[in-house]
């Protein structure tokens, strides 16, 4: 196995400077407790976690990681900034969540160590923080169970993209800090639903998410031309 490690190292040194506000609600990481309980009520809807084994893959502070916890699952959170691990792990022990452990590994790395071992996996917020995210998909789809669930969340790449996830979202709301996301890392929907294909992943819903700078609040739609999120399960049949 190669050792090079599908990370960069830019993006851990941002997360991990900020390890500390994790799980401030008005802070920077502010919009993934907004849109947690979004993504966590339509990942249970499609797969229900309680009594399952779940993988987070780029699990941060655990902001999902502990919500699905929470909903009866036996979560696994793994990242590779250990700063935003020990934050997790000190949360989980502060509230007593049950269920729930994190683990310094990548997912390359534990789709050779523990292949087929997850009912559900999720990836969420990560795949455009990565330099090759077609890795991290595939390694998703070793992770999961024949049958099993394999969720990804990120951004489209598209002039609108640019001008509200990030002109918007990093520089006028400040929603994010700025230089969070970069214009050439984001994904196209055709492009993360061919990667999951080539992975052995079949595509089964399609989320768009959407901002309302008026109220303040996400909701679900059906437009996927910034943010969106795409629901894939492994085949049962190993010859699909």
């Amino acid at each position: 196995m190669s050792e090079i490690q599908n990370v960069d190292p830019a993006e851990l040194a941002k997360f991990s400077d900020l390890a500390h506000r994790w799980w401030d609600p008005e802070s920077e990481f502010g919009p993934l407790h907004q849109i947690n309980p979004l993504r966590l009520e339509w990942i249970n809807g499609l797969a229900p976690l309680d009594g399952q084994q779940v993988l987070d893959v780029g699990c941060g502070g655990g902001i999902l990681a502990d919500a699905m916890a929470r909903k009866g699952a036996s979560v696994l959170g793994i990242d590779l900034a250990p700063k935003s691990l020990k934050v997790a792990q000190l949360h989980a022990l502060e509230v007593g969540t049950e269920g729930v452990e994190y683990r310094e590994v990548s997912a390359e790395a534990l789709a050779e160590e523990q292949p087929g071992t997850f009912d559900v996996v999720t990836c969420m917020e990560m795949l455009e923080h990565v330099p090759d995210p077609a890795s991290i998909v595939e390694a998703c789809a070793r992770l999961v169970k024949p049958g099993g669930w394999v969720f990804f969340s990120t951004i489209n790449r598209n002039p609108k993209a640019y001008l509200f996830a990030i002109v918007g979202g990093e520089y006028l709301l400040n929603l994010l800090p700025r230089g969070t996301h970069e214009y050439a890392r984001l994904i196209r929907p055709s492009e993360l639903a061919a990667n999951c294909r080539t992975s052995g992943l079949d595509l089964q819903q399609t989320r768009g998410m959407e901002y309302n700078p008026l109220t303040r609040r996400y909701r679900f739609s059906g437009d996927t031309s910034v943010n969106y999120l795409l629901a894939t399960r492994r085949p049962v049949s190993a010859e699909h």
